[in-house]
């Protein structure tokens, strides 16, 4: 009996395979996951097995005329080292927010796009959850003007201060 239990312990554990970061290639990832500059939501990854990309949209709608604040973003990560239920990624983020301004009669909106070069690391807490922690350089164009060095904004407020320093988490449930 302690043979044939033996025997089919090693089969078992010979045709066992190596769980990877993601689950697999090819997933779909949904959860909630914010830039550097602060813009996120409701986001979308989409992980390839050698890098993974997403995006987000989200909006807020205040009382009040013309008022409302939209943010899309997308993010393109590498993966530069891979281990059962990490991956450490190169890559970076584009967003863009609309932003209403108050009292400017003509050009009532700012138009706010950031480009973050960033470093991401993805955490498995179970073969298809992932937790995201994002640092890297905020560079903000157009009505975003500055820099910054920064983690991971969660306030989900548009705006842009060049001095500070937040730290956040995504999360993200992928499907396989």
């Amino acid at each position: 009996m302690m043979k044939t239990s033996l025997l089919a312990a090693v089969v078992l554990a010979a045709a066992s395979g190596v769980a990877s970061a993601g689950g697999q290639a090819g997933s779909l990832g949904v959860g909630a996951e914010f830039q550097l500059s602060g813009l996120g939501g409701p986001s979308i990854n989409y992980d390839a097995g050698q890098f993974h990309l997403g995006g987000f949209f989200s909006f807020f709608d205040p009382s009040g005329p013309d008022n409302t604040v939209f943010e899309i973003g997308a993010r393109f990560f590498y993966h530069v080292h891979s281990t059962a239920m990490s991956d450490f990624s190169l890559g970076g983020n584009f967003g863009l927010a609309s932003i209403p301004v108050n009292g400017m009669v003509n050009n009532n909106r700012d138009t706010d796009v950031y480009l973050e070069p960033a470093f991401q690391i993805r955490l498995f807490i179970a073969s298809n959850v992932a937790l995201s922690f994002t640092g890297g350089i905020t560079i903000g164009l157009i009505d975003a003007g500055g820099a910054s060095v920064q983690g991971q904004g969660i306030a989900g407020s548009p705006g842009f201060d060049p001095v500070s320093f937040s730290g956040g988490a995504g999360v993200h449930y992928y499907f396989f």
